[in-house]
């Protein structure tokens, strides 16, 4: 009963009240620039201390109680806004300075009359059920998750990343649960079934670091920088953890020592913390004291590859560099969200690099973030690195391989231009100045400008403010023999407007029996090269020769025909990379002729990070730019390359590689046979080694071709041992499914947000419901596809609207696929501007296949 009254008063605004709602800033939802402005203005020394009771049945709500504490600087009579986007009736009770109000509950805020209010300290108590939008409840375990602006989908909070705070969290959980927090745990109390954990008040962070997570975790314990620190997980795979669990404390406590080294900043916070959570829609995320991190990334096999060691080593490292680099200095606002981004891609590379070699690092690198920077910069929905961000509702479409792989890509290019010391101690600077504070992008620039005599601010509107990539070509002369003339030019891959990229790269020139090569610093629309005049004509000519420029440039395509000649592992990458790029835009190479070349490459090729780099061409060309009709022609002969290769190569990894090559794209009843015989048996290819997992995978791999693979779905189901990665299956197994009417159902669940709640599950699912070898039966879900996207960016994590997006489209090549994407765009011409352009980013492929399949 009192809980209705309250929530009726909620709803009751009358005129008076609206009229005093001018002297603030404009009333919305989310959390607008506008408001953070004048929040932060006014607010100070924020201090929040929850007291949660968390019941075992994920289908019971959490109930809470808080008190939020904070300076004020009275505005007139201005009232306060508190985000909580929550339905009124969770808001159970609101005591402000010792005083029961009614306050109004409109546009997901909670607004605070001037009444109650007053200048210097103020407390707000609430009593309040805790929304479910961002705690990630599963079967016997939670974790929150409030990047970028979810923290107000559980509890009443000012919900910006420049308003700091301290939290006191107070959890009771059953007893049998394991739970961790931003601060130590001070206490723990146990009660009839239950136990009741204290933990310290966390150090100065934003709402969205604020972190907890509990559960029916194991929990392990190891010394991290001379403190005991736990991490839990639930992983139930004894020989992966036997194998991984001090690889992972080691990893970590190594990028520990070299941040510390780099900024000459101790570690920041109070203490260290991690969880691995099973089917973690992130990578990883940085909340200090807490880290989570994707449990099938950490916990890794004595058969891992090399790409998964190196994905776990930059995770873990990309993590702990957060620390320093969004945690204890943050991003005054989400649209330098990128920021903190950067940084910890960035510092990642170089704490991971300075184990290795500069080639192994370099190659890395080229490899990691390349490729994925382009997927987008190619595209006709190319964001810059930093965007505009009017509300932070709209924050998570800002996230994408811009912001990860573009922008480490430029911060090097920052770092070549700067000087590498100058760089070092401008950012030591820059973390000194801001620490436990908040910063932008031009602070920085600001710092890096006075340390150089480039020219940082055209620099930086070329590189960070505007989106795209340049189109690098040369020009050579001849006389007789030898070079007369050679330049090389510049100019956007879209628009007239007229812009350069400053830039270094380099330039090989091979013969049979050297090679020499040239440093090339490339500020204008056009640069001549006078060391390359007289030199004796080339087989061939590789620009971009060590991968460090960024940009389409213009291939030789006789390197195909002399590539034995190209020793540097580096140079090979950035030769392949090059080829498939000037493919993609009808220049020189067909699809056709890049997939022989790269299919011949597979036996020839023995640096692991290229063969995964040629498998996964090889994989995207055969099913997105050849038609049905060649890709049947083809096939056997594919398929037979490929198993040539993967007897061939002597590396583990490298046949472990080209046997996920070859089940990806098998077609031909016998390689079904010799793959259903290898899942069946478990006996595999000699030196090929398969983890549980990739059981899973073949018997998917294996559905798709199988006319009526119930049995063969629920016999993969019953081999499955762990409880987490069952319910994934069951999940996955829907949309695999060979009957059109499970297909169906699993689609039409989609629309309940509690069918989308493992988004990680999700969209693997949806990459089997749109698989080449279903899209004739899959079209139809496009345009519902494309009507859901503003709800799973409302409700969805941070990557699953673009998660969504290309799990549908990025295998159609479908010409019925692209007309549904026009006829969406056309009927919503005010669509969101983001959403739109994750839209082109997704179908960018999808339009490209138009022009080159034929």
């Amino acid at each position: 009963m009192k809980t209705g009254l309250l929530a009726l008063s909620f709803a009751i605004v009358s005129s008076g009240y609206l009229a005093q709602m001018k002297s603030l800033p404009k009333l919305e939802s989310g959390v607008s620039y506008e408001l953070a402005q004048f929040r932060k203005s006014v607010l100070s020394d924020i201090k929040y201390q929850l007291d949660l009771k968390i019941p075992e049945s994920k289908s019971e709500r959490i109930s809470g109680t808080e008190v939020l504490s904070f300076n004020y600087k009275k505005q007139n009579e201005a009232p306060l806004l508190i985000d909580f986007k929550e339905e009124a009736a969770s808001l159970v009770s609101v005591t402000v300075n010792g005083k029961v109000t009614k306050p109004v509950f409109q546009n997901e805020h909670i607004i605070i009359d001037a009444q109650y209010l007053k200048s210097g300290l103020n407390q707000v108590h609430f009593t309040f059920l805790a929304g479910n939008g961002a705690l990630n409840r599963r079967e016997g375990y939670l974790y929150t998750l409030f990047v970028p602006d979810r923290a107000r989908t559980m509890f009443p909070c000012f919900d910006q990343p420049n308003l700091k705070a301290n939290y006191s969290l107070t959890l009771t959980i059953p007893e049998k649960w394991n739970a961790i927090a931003n601060g130590k745990l001070k206490e723990t109390r146990v009660q009839k079934g239950t136990k009741t954990l204290y933990f310290e008040t966390s150090d100065l962070i934003p709402t969205y670091l604020f972190s907890f997570a509990a559960g029916d975790f194991k929990a392990f314990t190891d010394k991290i920088d001379r403190q005991d620190s736990r991490i839990l997980y639930r992983e139930t795979d004894s020989a992966k953890i036997t194998n991984s669990m001090d690889s992972v404390f080691t990893l970590y406590r190594n990028s520990l020592d070299y941040f510390e080294k780099w900024t000459q900043i101790p570690h920041p916070f109070q203490k260290h913390g991690m969880v691995a959570v099973p089917d973690f829609q992130f990578g990883g995320m940085e909340h200090p004291g807490a880290i989570l991190f994707q449990n099938s990334t950490l916990f890794l096999d004595k058969n891992a590859t090399q790409n998964q060691l190196n994905n776990r080593s930059n995770l873990i490292a990309h993590e702990v560099a957060h620390l320093w680099f969004g945690d204890m200095v943050t991003m005054d606002w989400f649209n330098d969200v990128w920021m903190k981004e950067v940084f910890a891609n960035f510092m990642a590379d170089k704490s991971t690099g300075a184990a290795s070699n500069k080639s192994v690092y370099d190659l890395k690198f080229l490899t990691t973030h390349f490729p994925a920077a382009y997927s987008v910069d190619r595209t006709l929905g190319a964001n810059p690195i930093r965007q505009v961000l009017d509300n932070l509702q709209n924050a998570g479409m800002m996230y994408g391989p811009i912001i990860y792989s573009k922008a480490p890509i430029m911060m090097r290019q920052l770092e070549l231009l700067t000087g590498e010391e100058n760089f070092r101690k401008g950012i030591g600077e820059y973390l000194k100045k801001y620490a436990y504070s908040n910063a932008t992008w031009p602070d920085l620039i600001d710092i890096l400008d006075r340390r150089t005599r480039e020219d940082l601010q055209s620099w930086n509107r070329v590189w960070v403010n505007d989106p795209g990539r340049p189109v690098v070509e040369y020009q050579v002369k001849y006389k007789g023999d030898k070079i007369e003339n050679f330049t090389v030019s510049q100019h956007p891959e879209y628009g007239k407007e007229q812009k350069s990229w400053p830039q270094e790269f380099e330039i090989s020139l091979f013969y049979p029996d050297r090679t020499e090569k040239i440093d090339v610093k490339l500020s204008g629309m056009q640069k001549e090269i006078p060391e390359l005049k007289g030199k004796t004509k080339p087989l061939f000519i590789l620009q971009n020769s060590s991968g460090i420029g960024y940009g389409v440039f213009g291939i030789d395509t006789a390197v195909m025909s002399n590539f034995s000649l190209i020793k540097d592992p580096v140079s090979r990458a950035s030769a392949y990379i090059s080829l498939y790029e000037n493919m993609l835009g009808g220049r020189s190479v067909s699809p056709e002729e890049a997939l022989q070349f790269f299919a011949e490459q597979l036996q020839k090729e023995t640096t692991e990070l290229n063969v995964r780099l040629i498998a996964g061409y090889i994989s995207t060309i055969y099913w997105e730019f050849l038609p049905e009709s060649k890709r049947l022609k083809i096939s056997d002969t594919l398929e037979n390359t490929v198993w040539q290769a993967l007897q061939a190569q002597t590396a583990k990894n490298n046949k472990k590689i080209l046997f996920d090559c070859y089940q990806g794209i098998f077609q031909s009843q016998q390689a079904y046979n010799t793959l259903y015989k290898i899942w069946e048996s478990k006996v595999t290819p000699q030196d090929v080694s398969l983890n549980d997992e990739d059981f899973t995978n073949l018997a998917l791999s294996l559905s798709l071709r199988n006319k009526d693979n119930k049995d063969l779905l629920q016999k993969q189901l019953d081999r499955i041992t762990n409880t987490d990665r069952i319910n994934r299956f069951k999940i996955i197994m829907k949309a695999s499914s060979s009957d059109q009417k499970t297909r169906d159902e699993f689609f039409n669940g989609l629309v309940q947000k509690e069918n989308r709640a493992n988004e990680s599950a999700v969209g693997a699912a949806l990459g089997y419901l749109h698989h080449p070898l279903r899209q004739q039966t899959s079209t139809h879900y496009l345009p519902e596809s494309l009507e859901l996207l503003q709800e799973i960016q409302k409700t969805g994590a941070i990557f699953f609207p673009d998660n969504w997006l290309r799990s549908t489209f990025g295998n159609y090549q479908d010409p019925k696929a692209l007309e549904a994407v026009n006829q969406f765009l056309m009927k919503n011409p005010d669509y969101n501007p983001i959403l739109k352009n994750k839209i082109l980013q997704a179908t960018d492929n999808l339009k490209r296949a138009q022009i080159l399949v034929k």
